[in-house]
């Protein structure tokens, strides 16, 4: 949630009230300052004529892996367009939040703005350069946990990371790559269809892959690690990966509960949510 309000002087002042995993805020500073930049520009909303107040706030705990910053950008951009009298549709909405995501990643994907944007379970694909979602509907809805590692990634360098691997070996990188498409494509179905056996199944060996790129890390391996022993149909890092959260599905009150407290006793930041459903 984020709130803009005229103010005296000149330029841009912000009040940060997130919820964050223990430093996050301070790392992102620099590139939280760049986003907001950006969002300005894009808007062309000219601040040294009409400074203004930023105060950012919400229940979402702010770290790696959970699409904070996509978050700020899209609560910043619909705030200035409603304070502003803009007009912006929805669809400019995300575009300029996407371009609020280039100081944290670089030239973004996109789906980090998409998802905060529109909300709800989401297939989103870059198709010749271009981006493209659909939504997806479930039978019913179901919960999950997410656990955060307290390890915080820096997803401006995961590109370079990338690249290497790309370089190192191009056949094993693209044979991944083919298995993790066909991944996403199964996970839609089996979601559309209620098969959540099937959804748990594709998240853990989902998992192992990136293991494997050296795409997780040895934290979010255990908190999976705990949460399948706990019952969790699946589990599996997200975003980015490196850092940040993972993600466990567990379906029922009881078993959500079962695993977010055996997170909880080792004192873990967590969110229980309940996602899905037409």
């Amino acid at each position: 949630m984020t709130t803009v309000e005229r103010i005296d002087g000149e330029g841009w002042i912000l009040e940060d009230n997130r919820i964050e995993v223990p430093g996050y805020k301070e790392k992102k500073k620099e590139q939280q300052a760049g986003s907001i930049n950006r969002i300005l520009e894009v808007m062309n909303i000219d601040v040294k004529k009409t400074p203004i107040k930023i105060t950012c706030g919400g229940t979402l705990l702010a770290g790696s892996g959970v699409g904070a910053s996509a978050a700020s950008c899209v609560s910043l951009a619909r705030a200035l367009n409603a304070e502003f009298n803009l007009g912006y549709s929805i669809e400019e909405i995300n575009r300029v939040a996407w371009q609020g995501e280039f100081p944290y990643h670089g030239i973004a994907s996109g789906v980090d703005n998409t998802a905060s944007t529109y909300g709800g379970l989401l297939l989103f694909q870059l198709i010749n350069g271009q981006q493209h979602f659909e939504k997806i509907k479930t039978p019913k809805s179901f919960e999950i946990v997410l656990a955060n590692s307290g390890i915080t990634a820096n997803t401006a360098l995961l590109d370079v990371f990338i690249d290497q691997q790309k370089k190192d070996d191009p056949e094993l990188f693209a044979t991944r790559l083919k298995t993790i498409t066909a991944q996403a494509y199964d996970m839609k179905k089996a979601l559309e269809t209620g098969d959540l056996e099937t959804v748990g199944k594709i998240m853990s060996e989902n998992h192992k892959i990136l293991i494997n790129m050296v795409m997780s890390h040895e934290t979010l391996d255990y908190l999976c690690k705990v949460a399948l022993e706990k019952g969790a149909l699946g589990a599996k890092v997200t975003g980015g990966g490196r850092g940040g959260y993972m993600v466990a599905l567990t379906p029922g009150k009881k078993l959500q509960e079962a695993v977010a407290s055996a997170f909880d006793k080792e004192g873990y930041k967590l969110i229980r949510a309940t996602i899905g459903g037409s």
